[in-house]
């Protein structure tokens, strides 16, 4: 499969001013991120809070600007003139977490769906009407001409993020960044959600990147991940290598933590090998040493990614089993 994205060395710093002190803290939100997307490919961003997971998707959208590093989208580098920036911005779309935050609760559901479709002054409006009609059809949302009367607050949780799905299917994008598009809905929904994607991405052959801190989650949809750690890449993969023989602290860390799902080991005592926070400088070196529970000295300068696997790389010194 040919590569449709690639982030090449992408760096994006805050300043931050530390209450009653002169001293300012530069927190490195993306700190030399590099991957690449094939065409109809899931692939999978997780991490903790904080991670950097969404800030890359802002940087790929261009609603934020990075200090430094490429993005390549169709082998061209996306800058700042109005062309590329609008090739971008019609073909990779996003769906939020939040469904009612991310859509206007003042419009009628066929308009939002609408709105890209006008703003790139797509087709003539009864053709919109058309492919709005189509894309709620796609996400199982009928009937479809009522639907696109009614306003967000008169739909359910599920059904608002089926209609922020709709919103970015309509202008047919080649990629689309799926940011935690399942934590706020129901258990008992999640499960549709997800195969709706899964169904959509392998009927339209779309790339996805599913933004995720849900392993479980990532594992059912994705087929290669990247780990992140504080705005770097920790480890990454293809997703069954990564999830069943993890190699670094971190990631093992996370997989510890996912829930037991069996009720016989419901009171079992789960063992995540992880050390809080001791307040050292983590400016120097790996940035998880101060949380790592096999932290050597060779720790104080930091690590490469380096392959471990097939198309497997990890960037810690101790070598996991």
């Amino acid at each position: 499969m040919e590569e449709i994205l690639e982030i090449r060395n992408l760096k994006k710093y805050y300043t931050k001013k530390k209450i009653f002190s002169s001293k300012s803290l530069v927190v490195k939100a993306v700190d030399d991120v590099t991957f690449s997307i094939k065409k109809g490919e899931v692939f999978v961003l997780a991490g903790e809070s904080g991670s950097g997971k969404t800030t890359i998707a802002k940087l790929i959208l261009k609603s934020i600007q990075a200090d430094s590093g490429k993005i390549i989208f169709e082998s061209q580098e996306i800058d700042e003139q109005k062309k590329n920036l609008q090739k971008i911005k019609m073909n990779c779309q996003m769906i939020h977490q939040d469904p009612y935050d991310s859509i206007n609760p003042r419009m009628r559901i066929g308009d939002i769906i609408s709105e890209p479709l006008e703003i790139h002054n797509t087709e003539n409006k009864e053709q919109r009407m058309k492919r709005v009609i189509e894309v709620l059809q796609e996400v199982k949302l009928e009937p479809a001409k009522e639907i696109i009367g009614k306003y967000p607050h008169m739909l359910s949780g599920g059904q608002r993020q089926r209609v922020v799905l709709a919103r970015a299917l309509a202008l047919k994008p080649k990629i689309i960044i799926a940011d935690e598009p399942v934590s706020m809905l129901d258990v008992s929904i999640r499960a549709e959600m997800l195969e709706l994607m899964k169904q959509l991405q392998t009927k339209y052959n779309i790339s996805f990147i599913y933004i995720t801190h849900d392993l479980a989650t990532a594992k059912y949809f994705g087929q290669r991940i990247a780990i992140l750690y504080l705005g770097k890449i920790v480890e990454t993969g293809p997703i069954n290598q990564v999830l069943e023989s993890p190699k670094h602290p971190y990631t093992q860390a996370l997989i510890d933590a996912i829930s037991e799902p069996d009720p016989n080991n419901i009171h079992k005592v789960r063992e995540i090998r992880i050390k809080e926070p001791t307040g050292k400088d983590i400016s120097k070196g790996c940035r998880f040493k101060p949380r790592c529970p096999y932290a050597i000295k060779q720790c104080d300068v930091e690590p490469d990614l380096e392959k471990v696997g097939d198309k497997h790389f990890s960037a810690c010194y101790v070598k996991l089993d």
